[in-house]
């Protein structure tokens, strides 16, 4: 097949090679032929604005006319909670950072706070006291020594050693009181024992409530109630003789004929020896004045 204009040599070319076409056949034929042109292209590293060809006007952009953000459209940081950077730190240079370790604990440490808290078994149950909670109020219960045959011990009971009941943290104290006494009094008893229970000096705010006096009853172990002798309530005020006949219901008749009432010092000690009994200051001004006396320096058994 002849093809016209494409099979003519380049007599410029050289070693007769055909000229390439610079058109291509459209739809129409021979005669409707759309004319491409090559691209310009310049290998020159300096650009002239004839290399770059010509920008529409609607293309032209003009820096000085963009609107910038003003400083209120910024989001401002400075107020976040978190902050990144120490506010400090500029003003420090050549500092490293540190970093708080983890105190050693020593063994006199570890002794004080063992002093803390105390574990008691109170009928085959294990329970923790606040011994620090308490440090105040641990003159509640005291040993008063011995009676009879020498092994049957005194129990003292000072309610005025009690906290007040306007404390906010008045049950905590008392929760924990009412484990250390208990722990304490099987500590002390080895037979029988008696409880001197010191009434007087104690204001209505100090005196305890019904269910803890309830509480402590039930938690005594069965040898302890067997083994309670007598029950002697020094300065019996109209409350507690009140509280008593409440709390009949509760605790046994063999219990409530241990229960004596004492009105002085002289009555006591007409019972139980006295030599190793602490009664506090308060309890001697109280009875002297029941008595109409001043208190004598011999009374005074601290």
């Amino acid at each position: 097949m002849d093809l016209p204009s494409e099979s003519k040599m380049n007599s410029e070319g050289g070693e007769g090679r055909p000229v390439p076409p610079t058109s291509l056949p459209l739809q129409g034929g021979a005669t409707q032929r759309k004319k491409l042109s090559a691209p310009r292209i310049s290998l020159s590293l300096d650009q002239s604005e004839d290399d770059l060809g010509e920008t529409p006007d609607d293309l032209d952009i003009n820096v000085d006319d963009l609107d910038t953000p003003d400083e209120g459209d910024y989001l401002d940081y400075t107020d976040h909670e978190m902050d990144w950077e120490d506010p400090t730190a500029g003003g420090r240079s050549g500092t490293t950072e540190t970093y708080n370790t983890i105190p050693t604990y020593s063994a006199e440490e570890e002794r004080q706070d063992g002093k803390l808290w105390r574990t008691v078994i109170i009928g085959e149950q294990e329970h923790r006291i606040n011994m620090k909670i308490i440090e105040p109020y641990m003159r509640v219960i005291s040993h008063g020594g011995y009676y009879g045959n020498g092994v049957n011990a005194i129990i003292v009971f000072a309610a005025c050693f009690l906290p007040d009941s306007d404390r906010e943290d008045y049950h905590e104290i008392m929760e924990n009181l009412f484990l250390y006494v208990i722990s304490t009094l099987e500590l002390m008893v080895a037979e029988d024992y008696m409880i001197v229970y010191l009434n007087g000096a104690t204001p209505h705010r100090r005196m305890p409530g019904l269910g803890w006096l309830k509480k402590c009853y039930q938690m005594i172990d069965r040898r302890l109630r067997k083994n309670l002798k007598s029950f002697i309530i020094l300065h019996p005020s109209w409350f507690i003789r009140t509280i008593l006949a409440i709390t009949k219901p509760f605790i046994s008749a063999k219990f409530s004929s241990k229960i004596k009432y004492v009105h002085n010092l002289d009555e006591l000690q007409e019972l139980i020896p006295m030599d190793s009994v602490q009664i506090p200051e308060c309890i001697i001004r109280v009875n002297s004045f029941l008595q109409g006396s001043e208190p004598t320096a011999a009374s005074r058994t601290e």
